[in-house]
């Protein structure tokens, strides 16, 4: 039976429901990860929760060690990772509140360790054309009917480099480009994800209309009521794809 870990981002630093038994720190060839992953129970089901940010102090965006959470992971026995990501809406139907399984990615970063192939007798080409894996993002979106829960089926997702918000003219440009959100931790993990093996697929929580989109000013207050709400929605959600996919 597959292995579910979860990476929780901003808004989701612990995973509702999840029953602990125990946490792990496994050393790496990257380094250290962002905190210990909980290893628990979950609707009845072993999962392993990874908050990327850290705590009780916040890792920026930029300087999340993407490469050794991911490889902690896979050392874990994990097979499958879903993540969670706050982004801020783009297009139409990305409005404040939404809640968005991308299936597509443009990324913006720039100066992150963003694999884990260091050269040697054969470069890692991976086929990175379909970033997300499909069957995991198919068993999402029919957690999401099964339960009821409003969400667009697939997006474009941006990631920038942050931890800066965006500027209108930087929107507006990645509207242009096809983006859907945009975020901030969304690559390399995605990457690093594919070229270990895993199957990897996306929630986005949309927090805010993003620069120059809104009508009001962003405020970092809106976008926490939005994220607690948005939480426990995600938490139905991979209550029920847990239940759906990982039990015996």
């Amino acid at each position: 039976m597959k292995q579910l870990g979860i990476i929780g981002g901003t808004g989701m630093d612990q995973l509702e429901g999840l029953e602990i038994v125990a946490e792990h720190a496994p050393e790496t060839p990257y380094g250290e990860i962002s905190r210990p992953i909980q290893e628990g129970r979950l609707n009845g089901t072993r999962v392993y929760f990874l908050h990327r940010h850290g705590s009780p102090q916040a890792i920026a965006p930029h300087r999340v060690n993407y490469r050794a959470n991911v490889w902690a992971m896979q050392s874990l026995q994990v097979d499958e990772i879903v993540a969670i990501n706050a982004v801020g809406g783009i297009g139409a139907a990305m409005h404040p509140g939404a809640l968005v399984i991308p299936d597509q990615i443009i990324d913006y970063t720039w100066g992150r360790q963003h694999t884990v192939d260091e050269g040697g007798s054969a470069l890692m080409h991976i086929d990175f054309t379909e970033p997300y894996d499909g069957s995991l993002r198919l068993a999402l979106i029919e957690a999401a009917v099964g339960q009821g829960i409003v969400h667009q089926p697939s997006a474009v997702h941006g990631v920038t480099q942050g931890p800066r918000l965006e500027t209108a003219a930087e929107v507006q440009r990645m509207a242009r480009d096809g983006c859907d959100v945009v975020g901030m931790t969304g690559m390399p993990e995605a990457a690093i994800a594919r070229e270990l093996g895993l199957a990897y697929a996306s929630v986005c929580m949309v927090v805010n209309a993003a620069a120059g989109l809104g009508d009001v000013p962003l405020s970092l207050a809106m976008m926490h009521e939005i994220l607690q709400r948005e939480a426990a929605v995600v938490g139905d959600l991979l209550q029920e794809l847990v239940r759906s996919r990982y039990r015996a």
